[in-house]
């Protein structure tokens, strides 16, 4: 009998929930070393013990937002709880077909074209569709971010404003300010985004 191979939707789904499992362990492995429970994490986080025990067993997506609260919690980037690997940076190239893509939220996909650790720096393409964004609520947590849209039309909210960006048009702002990212339109969009990490 011929083995059915899986569809192109079907891959992606295990490819995600692979991801799911590997950042559910990251985090579960940090909050162990930092001997934090369930429920300090939530209060240092303002996420109910619930919801981050599902995302520890990688039972449901985080969103971008949510990754950021908890990495700022256990005190590490967001990304180390997406364990891309250190041995890429060897070398000079990042191929689109070894790129680790993420599901972070409901219809946003982040695709990681270089994750620098040492240099503090992460470079991605996210793309949102219809009437998704990174988070529910704005966010804030240490660093340094620059974003330019390169197809469609994204809404950043920052500190309360929001800015519409169109293609080409960059929007760079220290992470510690309140922000939000969403696509209120009805087509699907892609931006480039740098995250600088600071001490």
């Amino acid at each position: 009998m011929n083995k059915r191979v899986p569809e192109h939707s079907e891959r992606i789904s295990l490819e995600t929930a692979d991801a799911l499992a590997a950042i559910g362990n990251r985090i579960r492995d940090l909050r162990s070393h930092k001997a934090l429970t369930l429920q300090a994490l939530g209060e240092l986080t303002g996420l109910s013990p619930s919801m981050l025990s599902l995302v520890e067993r990688g039972q449901t997506s985080p969103s971008i937002g949510t990754l950021v609260v908890i990495s700022s919690a256990l005190g590490v980037h967001m990304s180390d709880l997406l364990a891309v690997e250190d041995h890429a940076l060897r070398d000079p190239v990042s191929r689109a077909s070894e790129q680790p893509i993420y599901e972070t939220a409901r219809g946003v996909l982040r695709r990681i074209l270089r994750e620098d650790r040492s240099h503090g720096v992460e470079v991605a393409i996210n793309e949102y569709a219809p009437d998704t964004g990174s988070a529910e609520q704005p966010v804030h947590h240490a660093g340094h971010e620059y974003g330019v849209v390169l197809e469609g039309e994204l809404t950043v909210e920052v500190d309360g404003v929001a800015y519409v960006l169109r293609p080409g048009d960059l929007i760079s702002y220290d992470s510690a300010r309140a922000h939000r990212i969403w696509n209120h339109g009805a087509l699907r969009v892609r931006a480039l985004w740098v995250n600088l990490e600071r001490p």
